[in-house]
């Protein structure tokens, strides 16, 4: 059987693969493969624009409730005040709590609003006598909000509308007989709510996913252009390959998100689009992070100038190539794999020469992956698949807040997990509810003390806490960001209000709901954005009934009883029922542990059953969405003294994200049917089943705390197998020998993870197979198996130093992980393209390579001329990237009205690449032999688009 991730590699496939023909023409969706735009930079920071959406949807529903409520006011002859309130009411949580994806889940929780809100209003009114009874029911109303919330968005609404009704008509002081008319206000002005919903920002779903894809595009040039800074021999390599790295995190949680966005109704056409897919985007991001870590390794090597001159070219067209000819990758790879090729057969080359001419051929291959990855991920874009995946899309990540989950996935793990007996199994219900009413009847005896007009005050503070939290420290950085952001809000909002003046309604109203919006859209970025919003528009409306005078007293009691009440809530999480951060921690490692698992167990399938209905490539991203679950965990703002971040917590997570590095490739490269013999499947089972046996004594290590349990190292008997099929040749061959090499790899990270968390560590014996002796272990050739290495060390050293769980030996004692060049998730041989970058590209290197790439000193050159194309004749719209013999980039500009002119270059050689939004780049050889002044050089460009 031949699947999608094997087509293109088993020469026994035939012509009518899994994978879609390319077509002619443009064929990425126009928001995903459009030209590049000024508001790209956003839309990566905001995959798929769930921030922007989020103030957007607050504008809108806002500004609408707070008008219908002042119509209805004067049509129904109520104060204007009361009408406002409820409106404004009625569109801050259909903003907030409402984020339904499809039209009609949203219509049903907008029109549901106003009959829980109404239903208390009179009984608010009718307590106001009764001070000890309101106090009773708004904290008994807090408390069930918080036990609703486990039964779906619809309960938590619910919830959250009856807790609000209380406080308002306490805090508003509402008469009874007025209770008719607003309930009135509360159903039409949900009903016009959902009108400018629906008009304004109606969801798309599909157009998110899109948005989101775009999103990936824009990271992916972004760690093209990290990588060719990297390579610059002027550049701070330090800080180059800090920002690779941070590039490569963004990609990483990018990718996340557009699997969970998968997962979505109403996203994809049908379950096995989605699946294709998350298949060759998977495969497109392990070569650019395969790409980024190999040019890491090459910043510190000594690259030939040759070489590195070609690696700046191929990555500067990589990244200006227009989206929809991904094809244009190969000539680019082809550059780079000559040169590697002309520095490998060149025998007066040193070691470190000879190491970054294979480190720089492994970015030709990844190029080559990502240029065939990408053409069939975009074929997707809105065309059906020719064929059906292997097996349809199933959901492995979570989303919250447009996000991949983080630790409220490990929370409620942990509350399904519990085997509680007797009364005790109704304390994962109770827990929060019952966080939330002991926090309350503590703190709303003080806060009425301080100013019984504004005790709520406290009672949101012990909402804001267990709302989304799950760990002290989170809740202590939300306390910081509460103080922060409460400070900054109050100047900011009084500055504002002496700005605009008493009497200006309407500048008033702009403030409050301009400062609504902005929190809303920050909201999901830093809780503490939210925060100064939300007292910028507060002042305004405190203005309204309080002398300026009186405003510093005002807000400085509010942030006392704030502060009290996520205290006193952070104190009773600790205390009553606790899942305390440790225990949360352990069961993110225990999740992770179990990824791994999953993943390996589906491996063993594939290979034992070609038919069988796996996933590896969904397996994979599991583990990936486990890993930002434990980084979820261990990054608290403050550091508890019995918290998780010891001295080892960055050695710790390096080494886990090594692991997840090698599992990727792991499952890519295992995607493969295999035909051996009964022996070496059974070599092959014997492998499988002892990692899995390793994984399951990690997994009760996690489970249940103890001491105890040994890692198994099945590293010697990969590498015996590697040898018994050294002899064999084929892409799948070279596939298995690359999967074997990778399983060997994440053995290794995971047996020094192991004994650094107390597990001991033994060798697998090999005696039990009549197999050639052990090949001598090499130095390690990739990147990812370097970066391997040196966490390993920096672990061992942590454990040395430690708690002295396993004194005397290091975890990486046992010598380097098995040598071999992790290969990318597809690699086939490149396919040609007719006009994608032209023959100048190499012809240029050629030559430059005969004459010298010495730069020598001299005057400044200027360089000018035409940029010509047969469909903008006026005024070709691209820009130049200067590149130096020594793979420097010396400028960028851009042609103005089809001219460029290019300053202060020194005599030496160049390569200039032009590239636009409408063409494909070229690459011409330019040779500045002038001292000084100027040289006339003109460049003919060819259309993107194929007739």
């Amino acid at each position: 059987m031949t699947t999608p991730a094997t087509e293109a590699l088993d020469p026994a496939a035939g012509k009518e693969g899994s994978r879609p023909p390319r077509t002619g023409g443009a064929v990425a969706p126009r928001r995903v493969g459009g030209p590049r735009r000024w508001w790209d930079s956003v839309l990566a920071a905001d995959p798929g624009l769930g921030q922007l959406q989020a103030g957007w949807r607050s504008l809108v529903s806002v500004t609408t409730g707070l008008g219908v409520g002042y119509g209805m006011s004067v049509a129904l002859a109520l104060p204007a005040m009361l009408g406002m309130m409820v409106g404004g009411m009625m569109g801050l949580m259909s903003a907030f709590v409402i984020a339904e994806n499809t039209p009609l889940r949203l219509t049903r929780a907008v029109l549901w609003m106003p009959f829980p809100y109404s239903a208390v209003l009179p009984l608010a009114a009718w307590l106001h006598q009764d001070r000890a009874l309101e106090l009773t029911l708004m904290v008994a109303a807090l408390a069930l909000t918080f036990f609703l919330a486990r039964f779906g968005s619809l309960a938590l609404l619910t919830g959250m509308m009856l807790f609000n009704s209380f406080m308002v008509g306490i805090m508003a002081n509402i008469p009874l007989n007025l209770c008719g008319k607003l309930f009135v206000v509360a159903v039409v002005g949900s009903a016009a709510i959902l009108a400018a919903r629906l008009v304004l920002c109606c969801p798309m779903p599909r157009e998110d996913l899109l948005r989101t894809q775009r999103a990936f595009v824009v990271e992916a040039r972004r760690v093209g252009d990290a990588a060719t800074a990297a390579l610059d021999p002027d550049a701070d390599h330090d800080v180059a390959i800090r920002r690779m790295r941070r590039s490569l995190r963004r990609l990483n949680i990018t990718t996340l998100t557009i699997d969970g966005r998968l997962a979505q109704p109403e996203v994809s056409a049908a379950p096995h689009t989605a699946e294709l897919l998350h298949q060759y985007l998977f495969d497109a991001e392990l070569a650019l992070q395969g790409i980024g870590q190999a040019v890491q390794r090459l910043a510190r090597l000594p690259v030939p100038p040759h070489l590195r001159e070609a690696m700046v070219v191929a990555l500067v067209v990589a990244r200006d190539t227009p989206l929809g000819r991904a094809d244009a990758l190969h000539p680019a790879a082809r550059l780079i794999q000559q040169q590697a090729g002309d520095v490998l057969g060149d025998r007066g080359a040193g070691p470190d020469e000879a190491e970054a001419a294979v480190l720089a051929r492994r970015v030709g291959h990844l190029l080559d992956s990502l240029a065939d990855s990408l053409a069939h991920w975009l074929d997707l874009g809105w065309n059906a698949p020719r064929t059906r995946a292997k097996v349809p899309f199933q959901p492995t990540v979570a989303l919250e807040q447009n996000r991949p989950a983080g630790t409220g996935a490990v929370a409620r793990r942990i509350a399904a997990a519990q085997e509680l007996k007797g009364w005790r199994r109704v304390v994962p219900y109770i827990r929060v509810p019952l966080h939330a009413a002991v926090a309350c009847a503590i703190v709303c005896p003080i806060t009425d003390a301080i100013d019984p007009r504004r005790f709520y005050w406290g009672l949101v503070g012990v909402m804001i806490t267990l709302f989304g939290t799950n760990t002290t420290h989170e809740r202590l950085r939300k306390l910081a960001h509460r103080m922060a952001g409460t400070v900054v809000g109050a100047v900011l909002g009084i500055w504002l209000l002496h700005l605009i003046g008493p009497g200006h309604i309407y500048g008033t109203l702009l403030v409050i709901v301009a400062g609504l919006a902005l929190g809303a859209w920050g909201m999901q970025r830093q809780y503490a954005y939210w925060v100064v919003g939300l007292v910028t528009a507060l002042v305004q409306l405190y203005g309204m009934s309080t002398p300026y005078s009186g405003m510093d007293h005002l807000l400085a009691e509010r942030l006392l009883d704030n502060g009290i009440g996520i205290l006193v809530a952070t104190a009773c999480a600790a205390l009553i029922f606790p899942l305390t951060t440790r225990k949360i921690a352990q069961e993110a490692d225990r999740g992770y542990v179990a990824a791994l698992e999953h993943l390996v167990s589906q491996i063993h399938q594939r290979w034992e059953d070609p038919e069988a209905p796996v996933r590896l490539r969904g397996a994979a991203r599991g583990v990936d969405a486990a890993l930002f679950q434990v980084r979820s965990v261990a990054r608290p703002l403050v550091r508890m003294p019995l918290g998780i971040r010891g001295p080892g917590a960055e050695n710790r997570l390096a080494l886990l994200a090594t692991a997840t590095a090698h599992a990727r490739a792991l499952a890519a490269a295992a995607d493969i049917d295999i035909d051996l013999g009964p022996r070496l499947t059974g070599h092959i089972e014997r492998i499988t089943q002892t990692f899995l046996e390793s994984l399951h004594a990690l997994d009760r290590r996690f489970s249940t705390g103890g001491p105890g349990g040994t890692w198994v190292r099945v590293s010697p008997l990969v590498r015996e197998l590697e040898s018994q099929l050294s002899a064999a040749a084929g892409p799948r061959a070279e596939r298995l020998r690359t999967a074997l090499r990778e399983l060997a790899a994440l053995d290794e990270a995971l047996a020094g993870f192991a004994e650094g968390d107390g597990l001991q560590t033994v060798t697998a014996s090999t005696e039990q197979h009549s197999a050639p002796a052990e090949a001598p272990r090499t130095p390690p050739a990739t990147p990812r198996e370097r970066r391997t290495q040196e966490v390993l060390a920096a672990w061992a050293t942590h454990t040395r130093q430690g708690d002295g769980r396993n004194p005397g030996r290091a975890p990486g004692a046992r010598g380097p992980v098995a040598a071999g060049t992790a290969q990318p998730a597809v690699t086939g041989t490149p396919v040609p393209s007719r006009d994608a970058v032209p023959d100048a590209v190499t012809a240029a290197h050629r030559e430059g390579a005969g004459q010298g790439r010495t730069r020598n000193a001299g005057g400044s050159v200027t360089v000018s001329g035409y940029l010509r194309c047969p469909v903008h004749p006026a005024d070709c719209d691209a820009w130049i990237t200067v590149v130096g013999a020594r793979g420097k980039r010396w400028a960028r500009v851009r042609a103005v009205a089809g001219r460029y002119r290019i300053t202060g270059l020194a005599p030496g050689t160049y390569t200039l690449i032009a590239a636009g939004s409408a063409h494909t780049p070229r690459a011409e050889f330019l040779s500045v032999k002038l001292p000084a002044g100027e040289m006339h050089h003109d460049i003919q460009l060819a259309p993107a688009s194929r007739d």
